[in-house]
């Protein structure tokens, strides 16, 4: 099974080989130029690009393998417990047991590889729906955080001071201002671009989404590609995780709660459908920019905080039924042309 290829045309073609994206696009736009008019030339200008860029990388580091997940038709909930999850694990052996800081980095990323190996496999090998076990591994996962970083440390908060490679890499501030996160953002939006569009593995995450028994009995290795994207989103959660506390030099147990809605808000603005089987590597990153935008937007226009989350839930609303009419658009005319 392979995904739909477009037709190349003039006028509405462009509906039919991106409508999530035209949607998003056109989202963005109106969002940004709301929240500029809103926060002025301040909002315009560097301070406001760094506040919601540095948003947008952390929340998109973890957006892109959700989206893939989402796109294969599972979800990922765990990740808000990986995050502090890597954070504390990183923080306790190079800040505790003052060990190297690449063996903190090291331990911090193993934990989210192996908390999404430990979901893939429930996933592929049960009958149980993604969401109800990335639940429970995320409460198992927060459960084990919490008692061990008591038991070894004496509290929910560690400190650690990095070496000064592992803060130039992941804890530096470019310019004072805008953080090297960015950068890594850039790296994963063309990694996982890779294996959405052009990778094989792109073809078989569009067919396990789009029918995964189809898949299957294609020769697509569905368990493969369910625990590889998971150990991914694991991956990607505890990176984050590593990057905070090697910026600020302190980790907590609670915290990383926040990312688990807004990377799947992301995702939604970006045009991946809940159904799985549709989405992209741009939508997402559109829906990422245009969800930080708002996120941020709402303190430099000096709008009351409460209204944000009003404002985020009307955004979520319009980019679902948009993007829902410029697919039916892009159907509609494909079946005139075919």
């Amino acid at each position: 099974m392979s995904r739909p290829t477009a037709r190349h045309g003039v006028g509405l073609s462009v509906f039919q080989r991106r409508p999530e994206v035209t949607g998003g696009l056109i989202g963005l736009v109106v969002v940004y130029a709301f929240f500029a008019y809103l926060g002025g030339s301040v909002f315009m200008q560097a301070p406001g690009w760094s506040s919601f860029l540095s948003v947008a990388a952390e929340v998109g580091i973890i957006a892109l393998p959700v989206g893939l997940l989402m796109i294969a038709g599972e979800l990922d909930i765990s990740v808000g417990a990986i995050l502090p999850a890597a954070s504390l694990t990183t923080a306790v052996i190079s800040g505790h047991y003052d060990l190297p800081t690449y063996m903190g980095i090291a331990g911090g990323l193993a934990v989210g590889v192996i908390v999404g190996y430990v979901n893939g496999l429930l996933v592929s090998r049960t009958k149980i729906p993604s969401l109800i076990i990335t639940v429970g591994t995320m409460f198992g996962t927060m459960g084990l955080t919490l008692g061990l970083t008591i038991m070894i440390a004496g509290s929910t908060g560690v400190f650690m001071t990095p070496d000064p490679i592992s803060k130039a890499l992941l804890g530096q501030f470019i310019g004072g201002m805008f953080r090297v996160t960015m950068v890594w953002w850039v790296l994963f939006i063309v990694v996982v671009f890779y294996i959405l569009h052009i990778s094989p593995w792109g073809n078989w995450i569009f067919a396990v989404g789009g029918d995964p028994e189809s898949a299957r009995n294609a020769g697509i290795p569905t368990r493969r590609v369910t625990v590889g994207l998971y150990m991914l989103s694991g991956f990607a959660a505890a990176f984050v995780g590593v990057s905070q506390v090697i910026t600020f030099q302190s980790a907590q147990v609670a915290a990383g709660q926040s990312f688990i809605f807004n990377s799947i808000m992301c995702v939604v603005i970006g045009g991946v459908l809940l159904t799985g089987g549709a989405g992209s590597v741009i939508g997402i990153v559109i829906g990422t920019l245009t969800f930080s935008i708002v996120n941020q937007g709402i303190f430099f226009s000096g709008l009351d905080p409460n209204y944000g989350s009003i404002i985020i839930g009307v955004l979520l609303l319009a980019a679902v039924l948009s993007n829902d009419t410029f697919r039916n658009i892009a159907l509609r005319y494909g079946s005139k042309k075919s």
